[in-house]
């Protein structure tokens, strides 16, 4: 898995130790003397302070300096891509001083620890040659006086933070012969015991008992067996209890509907990424001081083709009673969600949240910068975007129109279908998902669009993002019943 955690210090000026030095450049004003370079001088080398922008200036002596564009007034999200487009300009270098996190707001720090680290992620893998590895082994806040305990305060944030994001990226990168059900919950057993938090595992015969006809189904054309992993973090005196539910199909292959084999399919191996970003949100519960309950149910399984596999026009009956008459066995991720579902509404927490790589119609509507958000409570629904825009995972509301839209589930064999037609397809797939959560205030993330990017942007890196797991952290922390 990727490198060690950074260390951080709190610092006046740069130390000489140090590789390499960022400096905070706006549009305007003078130019910071430690660069050398004139205002003019730095404009004829086609730096203009926007930002994102990088100018590496060589030093006979000492750490190389790096002016790094932060705009007119730079935001929480536009630090944390100033802070990555840094440590990319910075190449190799492994120990590092900047003066981007120098405020008194705490979110400050944290962006630009989460910036440089994310940024520097490489997945090495199976590669022999490990020379992509550059991870950053220390960080120098350079600060005033005043911002020195926000500063310390949101660094440490960051740390634990980024942490989750690259575990998440790890899990979801990681090759499918590598990473199957029960491996997955062998390493959500070893993380829960080192933070804090208690874990049960279920098998075949513990889902067969509990009749999650959703997961088995799936699982029914796989030689690797499926695993419901159930995580809980507990508080003192919690103030509320929020429910996580997270997608995880550990290869998905479509089944009989089978995939083609295209560039997507290759991706296949990360259609486990919602329940990624639920176990590496859980890692930080502890760390952070989360002041409410968190229960995650992380649904496993290959969705694969054989003589034995789901067919279409079968019968399953999920948790709740429901049953599902299949007509495309390649919206697998819903059925699994199904049962987790009905299974955390029967814990009658405060609010439910899903998030799962779920529909190619999500990805059609909104591209790969941003996920869809579906749910049937708007206060819910609010806070998970507040928690969108605090961490730069962006999400878009798309609507549930249940009046309009469930027709389409209707079934002549069973109670609905698994599918709603060829049009408005997260929508169809939110409705089904709402049958499952009771009365429960529910939102569902549809992350198949920001799941994975093809080159290095902002402090995402090529790959898997670990998008939703800072997300969820935050919604965690923040969370407030309505």
């Amino acid at each position: 898995m990727s490198d060690a955690a950074p260390v951080i210090s709190i610092v006046r000026s740069a130390p000489r130790s140090v590789d390499a030095v960022g400096l905070a450049v706006g549009p305007s004003g003078a130019a910071p003397r430690q660069l050398g370079l004139n205002r003019a001088a730095m404009e004829s080398l086609g730096f203009a302070g926007k930002v994102g922008e990088t100018l590496v200036v060589p030093a006979k002596d000492g750490p190389v300096t790096i002016a790094v564009g932060v705009g007119d007034d730079a935001s929480i999200s536009q630090l944390r891509d100033a802070a990555a487009a840094f440590a990319r300009a910075a190449g190799s270098a492994r120990s590092l001083a900047t003066n981007l996190a120098d405020s008194t707001d705490v979110a400050a720090a944290q962006a630009v620890v989460e910036g440089v680290v994310l940024a520097r992620y490489r997945f090495v893998g199976e590669k022999n040659d490990r020379s992509i590895e550059h991870p950053v082994e220390s960080l120098a806040l350079i600060v005033s006086a005043e911002a020195d305990k926000p500063a310390a305060r949101g660094a440490d944030r960051g740390l634990v933070t980024a942490r989750s994001a690259k575990l998440a990226r790890d899990l979801a990168n990681s090759p499918p012969s590598h990473l199957t059900a029960r491996d997955l919950a062998r390493r959500a057993t070893a993380l829960a015991d080192e933070h804090g938090l208690s874990v049960e595992v279920f098998d075949t015969d513990a889902l067969q008992v509990l009749g999650c006809g959703g997961i088995l189904g799936v699982n029914a054309g796989s030689v690797e067996p499926p695993r419901m992993i159930k995580l809980t973090y507990s508080p003192r005196r919690p103030r509320a209890h929020l429910a996580l539910v997270g997608k995880g199909v550990m290869y998905d292959s479509g089944g009989i509907s089978l995939k083609p084999s295209n560039p997507m399919h290759a991706l296949m191996k990360m259609d486990m990424s919602g329940a990624a970003a639920v176990l590496a949100a859980m890692t930080a519960l502890r760390d952070l001081g989360c002041r409410n309950q968190v229960t995650a149910w992380l649904m496993c399984t290959d969705n694969m083709p054989s003589g034995s596999a789901m067919k279409l026009g079968d019968v399953l009956r999920i948790r709740n009673g429901t049953t599902v008459e299949i007509h495309n066995t390649d919206a697998e991720g819903r059925l699994i969600l199904a049962d987790g579902l009905s299974l955390a509404a029967e814990a009658e927490p405060d609010a439910i949240v899903d998030i799962a790589t779920l529909t190619g119609a999500a990805m059609s509507a909104l591209g790969q910068e941003m996920a869809a958000v579906i749910g049937s409570d708007d206060g819910l629904i609010e806070q998970v975007e507040a928690s969108s825009a605090s961490v730069d995972e962006p999400v878009w509301q798309l609507p549930l129109a249940k009046d309009r839209y469930r027709k389409l589930l209707d079934s002549v064999v069973a109670d609905m279908k698994n599918v709603g037609g060829p049009y408005a397809g997260a929508t169809t797939a939110a409705i089904f998902l709402s049958e499952f959560v009771g009365d429960v205030p529910w939102a569902h993330l549809d992350i198949a669009g920001p799941m994975n990017v093809d080159g290095d942007s902002g402090w995402k890196s090529k790959g898997a993002t670990g998008f939703g797991a800072r997300l969820l952290i935050d919604l965690a922390l923040e969370f407030n019943p309505a």
